[in-house]
């Protein structure tokens, strides 16, 4: 049996120092070397054999921190793992002990096409990390070719509401095709929408009235939250789009990142598919002509197949299922403690299906550091990230 990790690791905001990221924003050589510090060590620990990272601004320091966790891990190595000269060395203990490489491994680094380069005006992108390399180029998934519109309807109406478009994501989304024993599984790493409210500045003026919290707009700033939700749940949907022209091939999917939705999930949702009914030969046919006009019970098993065969399982609920352990939480905001990042796979790697190729063995949440500077014990909030990291344990059949 083949085994692997993989993982989710929001970074919050990775780029070299003195460099001016967002506003007034930027990292001092000191504060730098700490931030890379703490990210070797976190990435130390995690030892994921496949890692999506986001809030990645510049390719050159994530290749510093790696450089730099490999420089460790082989310390750790060198102090801990026995030599073959000694009998016991081969105990599995020592193999999950020890630390794996990246040396060999391959990176892809996709830039967020609405970075300017410009100081205060950058913008994040994203990155994978494969200790099993790639299969065929990376894709980026960020302009689109043909615009994302959504009609409105007028409820009761014949005629049109409009339509909401979307030409551009917020930040990219990164796809690969990682080859893990006799498998070839793909790969989505997404950070989608914040949750920050998105207003719009007039012509002429330097910032959006909503912006001027002495004058506050609560009207125009929930418009804002509208705005970014709309775009966040548009940008799911692409997501959604990709993974089902992957699921239609009959390719194993994965998918990881940062959704920006724990209070609602409504993203989340359109990403891995709806949940069937339990029965729908309780429903109304569509086409329904009178009250028991229902469906039958083979058209409950054929539409219960339609709808799992796409349906992406959350690692974090499987999990939660399988332990009956307490909720996990990935990020704060505000003061509140979510689970915004997410993992989440298709049923290839769900048991209670029968043609399972492999499954999740255990799922590990690292939340020492996790802050948004609401706590006096951690105020170094800047410097760490207030994201945990979350990681899948997975074991392949054949």
């Amino acid at each position: 049996m083949t085994r692997f990790t993989i993982a989710s690791f929001n970074v919050k905001n990775l780029i070299g120092p003195e460099r001016e990221y967002y506003r007034f924003q930027s990292y001092t050589p000191e504060e730098y070397a700490w931030k890379a510090d703490w990210m070797a060590d976190q990435l130390l620990t995690l030892n994921a054999d496949i890692v999506g990272f986001q809030e990645i601004f510049e390719e050159a320091p994530l290749r510093q921190v790696i450089t730099e966790a490999d420089r460790r891990g082989a310390e750790a190595n060198a102090a801990s793992i026995p030599d073959p000269s000694k009998r016991y060395h081969r105990k599995a203990i020592f193999q999950k002990l020890a630390y794996g490489s990246y040396a060999e491994a391959a990176l892809a680094f996709a830039p967020n096409v609405n970075d300017t380069g410009e100081p205060g005006k950058r913008r994040p992108g994203l990155a994978v990390l494969s200790r099993f390399g790639f299969e065929g180029d990376a894709e980026v998934i960020q302009e689109l070719a043909q615009p994302l519109d959504i009609p409105m309807a007028c409820l009761g109406e014949d005629d049109d509401a409009g339509f909401y478009t979307l030409r551009r994501l917020s930040r990219p989304i990164l796809k690969v095709r990682v080859p893990v024993g006799d498998l070839v599984i793909t790969v989505f790493n997404c950070h989608l929408k914040s949750k920050l409210g998105e207003y719009i500045t007039p012509q002429g003026a330097d910032y959006a009235p909503e912006s001027v919290l002495t004058a506050y707009d609560a009207a125009g700033r929930a418009l804002g939250s509208l705005r970014a939700a709309l775009r966040r749940m548009g940008e799911a949907w692409v997501l959604r789009r990709a993974v089902l022209d992957e699921l239609e091939q009959g390719r194993p999917v994965m998918v990881l990142g940062d959704f920006n939705d724990g209070e609602h999930a409504v993203s989340s949702e359109i990403i891995s598919g709806e949940a069937p009914f339990k029965n729908y030969a309780w429903m109304l046919r569509h086409d329904a002509r009178h009250g028991g006009d229902r469906y039958s019970e083979e058209e409950d098993r054929q539409i219960h197949e339609a709808i799992d065969r796409v349906r992406l399982r959350s690692a974090e609920k499987m999990f939660l299922k399988k332990s009956l352990r307490d909720v996990v939480y990935t990020t704060a905001f505000g003061g509140v403690h979510e689970s915004i990042d997410q993992i989440y796979m298709s049923r290839h790697f769900d048991p209670a299906w029968s043609g399972a190729l492999g499954e999740m063995q255990y799922y590990s949440v690292f939340n020492d550091h996790l802050t948004d500077g609401s706590h006096p014990e951690a105020p170094y909030n800047k410097l760490a990230s207030d994201h945990g990291q979350i990681m899948a344990h997975m074991e392949l059949h054949s």
